[in-house]
């Protein structure tokens, strides 16, 4: 996958996320989870070294809530915000192009997962063949019928799961922009376009078998 914020960027995103309301470490990570519509979750070893520095540094203070340790910006944490503001913009630009890329890597991988599909349909089409050639006529029409039968269902499992995976990620990517304010109005007929070009290729795949 790659790189999501360059050099010293999640530092200063963690200072504008405190600066919303303070938050625990997981509520650190799901934010910045919502923020990426799920296609991006930093680790807490990502998260917390941070958080202790800036810590360390003034920036932030914490406190015991039961089990939960709370993070809090200080005034100077604020003030390094103020002045550096024009930076955190550049980073809000830098986290909208992270998320049209690994939405565009998710895409890909779709696209991938469909191509292996095909592939595999047709070889499992082409092992039921030689194997019917190596029975007699009423083993081949029933072993090339439960190869047929078992190959299809793996494949309709597959392509199911492909389909759940690409309608989850991709509703998160919607929502998110949706909340930001950001998405177009071109992006749902542009959905339905390219929706309907996978389900033409598909079916003409199915078709040429």
């Amino acid at each position: 996958m790659s790189p999501v914020f360059s050099h010293g960027s999640l530092r200063l995103y963690l200072l504008s996320l405190l600066e919303e309301s303070p938050r625990h470490g997981y509520e650190l990570i799901q934010a910045l989870t919502d923020r990426f519509g799920g296609t991006y979750s930093p680790s807490a070893g990502t998260i917390y070294p941070r958080l202790a520095k800036l810590e360390e540094e003034g920036l932030v203070t914490k406190t015991a809530e039961g089990r939960k340790t709370v993070y809090a910006i200080t005034d100077a944490g604020r003030a390094e915000l103020e002045a550096r503001r024009p930076e955190l913009d550049a980073i809000e630009e830098e986290v909208t192009d992270s998320v049209r890329r690994l939405a565009d890597e998710v895409r890909a991988g779709v696209d991938d997962a469909m191509r292996t599909l095909r592939a595999e349909l047709a070889s499992a089409a082409r092992q039921a063949k030689r194997n019917a050639s190596k029975v007699d006529p009423r083993q081949q029409a029933r072993e090339a019928g439960r190869d047929v039968r078992a190959a299809g269902a793996a494949a309709v499992r597959e392509a199911e799961a492909a389909l759940n995976e690409f309608r989850q990620q991709l509703r998160t990517d919607l929502r998110s922009e949706a909340a930001r304010g950001t998405l177009p109005e071109s992006v749902v007929p542009l959905l339905k376009s390219e929706l309907d070009r996978v389900r033409r290729a598909v079916v003409e795949a199915i078709g040429r078998r």
